[in-house]
């Protein structure tokens, strides 16, 4: 196992990461910037070491600053967690070349999986079903364009190809509107990804969000966990999430799984990752590859038993995966509502010191914060503060459970999203299960209008 992990994040990821390490005796080193100096994991480390001020650009995102660290700690290896940079194929690539394990995959599948042109073409040839679209990128010959557009039929969805986060995406209704919505990414793109290349494909109208959560160890073993359904979404960012998804095809969703399976083998992918598919209409469609755990993770443990972290740990050690898939059984249903310092309505964020804080209890809950009373929310990071997670032998136990949570949880001297957790666990739409990716914006867009 590995003797000493540098944990490259904050927040509750950073203590998530911490909690498995110390499981599995493993030394850790915590970083900081000034403004995190009260993060509730720099006490529980073994080391502390501060990277710089709060601007993420000097401090999570600054490469040297970390692989530094990690140098002066005497660590072997480093955890990205998630956002920073967990999907960076420079730092991977840094990272290894210093001599420390990098916890994820090799640089080259963070590059080919981070590309969404080069990882359609991956997934089609490993049999995971694609969207249909340009089957590349998007020429800028006009006239070619226009026939790939056509052919695909309208309404089509313009997206940048090292886009991602909800970013550089447009939707086009009409052909009259193509060639000038393609420019305008494409220049969306370049400046925002440094990448000019987008790629055209079908937009479906009412689909699901649905992604598959995998193991792999980079030696020909790979397991899917089953899946997870993130449709409630508010511009393009998840706010619940629940495994299983209910409601899919049986068939389609084993034939999914598999095909997972078989693509992690294909690509010799290594570590946890997450592939991420519109289902619509009885069938799935790739969008992309999440090459690094994600914040929903949660979910997938809880119907599983498996520990993903300590499992990325362990495969980053060099060592197989510990099960197979016939050990991987899914039983109940979970729910995740990721709890944001933000405004309820408005989704300003609202950063302060937190009074007092009170997490539920009770038999399948779960809450993976930093949170503590005193704590002061910086302005300077994403909002989500926590992660409520509950777990039921079925999912109206898990939505009963997850209802009672919410009632519970205190979080007092900031705004938090708590009150829209509890109107959607109570939503009747919602609670029958299956809603699309729109049905969130169209309830808030309905709400506000009254």
């Amino acid at each position: 196992m590995l003797e000493k992990v540098l944990i490259a994040n904050r927040g509750e990821i950073a203590l998530r990461i911490l909690r498995a390490c110390k499981e599995l005796g493993i030394k850790t080193v915590a970083v900081y910037s000034t403004a995190d100096r009260e993060l509730m994991h720099l006490g529980l480390a073994d080391e502390s070491v501060c990277i710089g001020p709060a601007p993420a650009a000097k401090s999570y995102l600054h490469i040297p600053a970390i692989i530094a660290a990690a140098e002066v700690t005497g660590a072997t290896a480093i955890h990205p967690g998630y956002g920073f940079l967990a999907e960076n194929a420079d730092f991977a690539e840094q990272v290894e070349k210093s001599g420390f394990a990098f916890i994820g995959p090799k640089a080259d599948t963070i590059r080919l999986m981070g590309d969404k042109v080069s990882a359609k073409d991956a997934m089609k040839r490993a049999g995971v079903p694609t969207v249909p679209g340009s089957d590349g990128p998007l020429p800028e010959d006009e006239a070619e364009a226009l026939r790939i557009g056509r052919e695909v039929g309208y309404p089509v969805i313009i997206k940048a190809a090292g886009g991602g986060g909800g970013r550089g995406m447009r939707v086009v209704y009409k052909e009259e509107d193509l060639i000038s919505s393609a420019k305008l990414t494409r220049t969306e793109a370049a400046s925002a990804f440094g990448n000019p290349m987008v790629y055209l494909e079908k937009f479906l109208t009412n689909p699901r969000h649905v992604e598959v959560q995998v193991l792999s160890d980079g030696q020909g073993n790979a397991v899917h966990l089953g899946d997870r359904d993130c449709s409630l979404q508010r511009r393009h960012q998840k706010v619940l999430e629940e495994a299983p998804a209910p409601g899919i095809d049986e068939k389609a969703r084993q034939e999914v799984l598999a095909r997972c399976v078989d693509a992690c083998i294909e690509i010799g992918y290594r570590g946890a990752g997450t592939f991420e598919f519109l289902y619509e209409d009885g069938r799935f469609y790739f969008i992309e590859m999440n090459t690094r755990v994600q914040v929903e993770h949660p979910v997938s443990e809880m119907v599983t038993g498996i520990d993903i972290v300590k499992e990325m740990l362990s495969i980053a050690a060099g060592n197989k995966l510990s099960f197979t898939q016939d050990d991987v059984v899914i039983r109940g249903h979970s729910l995740e509502c990721r709890i944001n310092a933000e405004d309820p309505r408005t989704f300003i964020p609202s950063p302060g010191t937190v009074k007092h804080f009170h997490a539920p209890g009770g038999n399948g809950v779960r809450v993976d914060s930093h949170l503590y009373s005193g704590y002061a929310v910086p302005p300077n990071y994403d909002s989500l503060i926590g992660k409520l997670i509950t777990y039921g032998k079925d999912r109206d136990e898990a939505m009963a459970r997850m209802r009672n949570a919410l009632d519970e949880i205190v979080v007092d001297g900031i705004k938090t999203n708590i009150p829209l957790h509890r109107d959607l666990t109570r939503d009747e739409s919602f609670c029958k299960g299956g809603v699309n990716i729109h049905y969130l914006e169209h309830k808030l867009a309905e709400e506000k209008a009254k």
